[in-house]
């Protein structure tokens, strides 16, 4: 490596070695690796179900009690971890005696049965799989995969450990090597193409990787246009990932293994716009509807690269490439300005009340309009040369 291209990544150096002492002395990042042994699972479901027929047998009507996913109300912030659902959360209850949620309630417990039947025989199922096992019933795929996740948070279960896989919708490439569950040797190396995120990151091991940094691409176009570009070589080693928008939780799950893995800095490129800015906490902080499995899906290191709206005024970004907030944009940037996280990020809330203020957002693309070539080659090897994240 020459000199110019070792100085690219003396910034990045010191924040990965930053990160690393602040993890040694935060004992809150360490997460419990040791997984629920399928006899508990079994037994929790058990549990569930004998409450049902104890009901049954006193000539009541059975009630499940759901962790309430959806209210603020329930989840409290950790710097460490992210947003974390509360012990002590308010429940939803699902009657099987109420027009309004016995469908519901038979929808849970058909679910139930599918998983403690994958369970015992130690075999998986996809929530597709799930859902065409009985598609009169469910009316939706997106039923199955939300009462996956409530049964998820209602046993405390992470929802690999019920069989329930999901098939991701990202895609990565660079400087990465892994073997799957299945022994098969996955090689991320290809300059021009992407692999697709593995459907089950628990069961990854042998990972090899000499990447200084991993960068989180928010859109699948601009992701493209990097693999287009040649970006992994050019600012070789290392990785990129995109969960092409709000990321599904494979494509969290594998960013959180590679920071467990690697301990290098990670990344965020996102538009500059309210929508691009929550999909980046979502990778940082989590989400109020995962809350529940905040330690496998967080990481609190994550740093915003770009797109910044200070970007927009420094680079002279073309006025006719900026679009003008719209009220929901105005909406969604008042609400994120009242996360419980944004006290712990005044850089952050800098960059986002200066949106507020130029009343405009913009998207990646729109440096286009400086140069064809400005995102690859001036934009981000200058933000990684001299440390222009926050």
């Amino acid at each position: 490596m020459g000199s110019c291209e070792a100085g690219l990544f003396t910034e990045i150096d010191k924040l990965r070695a930053e990160l690393v002492n602040n993890v040694e002395v935060m004992p809150g990042c360490q997460r419990d690796e040791e997984e629920i042994t399928y006899r508990e699972i079994l037994s929790r479901i058990e549990n569930v179900i004998l409450g049902i027929v104890t009901s049954l047998s006193k000539d009541e009507n059975p009630v499940l009690a759901l962790p309430n996913r959806s209210s603020w109300a329930n989840v409290s912030f950790d710097s460490a971890i992210g947003l974390q659902m509360n012990s002590g959360s308010s429940v939803t209850s699902i009657r099987s005696d109420s027009p309004s949620s016995v469908r519901k309630f038979a929808q849970i417990l058909k679910i139930f049965l599918v998983i403690y039947k994958l369970v015992q025989s130690n075999s998986y199922a996809t929530k597709r799989d799930i859902y065409y096992n009985n598609t009169q019933l469910f009316g939706s795929q997106k039923t199955v995969d939300s009462i996956v996740d409530d049964i998820s948070c209602m046993l405390k279960v992470p929802r690999r450990s019920l069989h329930v896989m999901a098939t991701s919708k990202g895609l990565i490439s660079g400087d990465l090597c892994y073997l799957e569950e299945d022994g098969t040797r996955v090689d991320c190396r290809s300059g021009s193409a992407a692999v697709a995120v593995s459907s089950n990151i628990g069961g990854i091991r042998n990972i090899v990787s000499s990447a200084k940094f991993v960068m989180i691409v928010e859109k699948d176009a601009t992701f493209q246009r990097l693999l287009d570009d040649d970006f992994c070589e050019k600012l070789s080693p290392c990785i990129i990932i995109t969960g092409k928008g709000v990321p599904d939780v494979n494509s969290r799950l594998m960013v959180r293994k590679l920071w467990d893995t690697l301990h290098i800095p990670i990344f965020a490129l996102v538009d500059a716009d309210p929508h691009g800015i929550e999909i980046m906490c979502i990778y940082k902080y989590g989400s109020v509807a995962m809350s529940f499995e905040a330690h496998n899906l967080t990481v609190p290191s994550v740093m915003w690269l770009g797109l910044l709206p200070s970007d927009l005024q420094r680079l002279r970004v073309p006025e006719d490439a900026l679009i003008p907030l719209t009220k929901r944009d105005e909406n969604k940037l008042s609400s994120l300005l009242k996360r419980p996280y944004l006290t712990s990020q005044p850089d952050w809330q800098k960059e986002m009340e200066l949106m507020q203020q130029t009343q405009v957002k913009a998207e990646i693309q729109s440096l286009a309009a400086i140069a064809p070539d400005f995102l690859t080659n001036i934009y981000l090897p200058n933000k990684l040369r001299y440390g222009g994240w926050v």
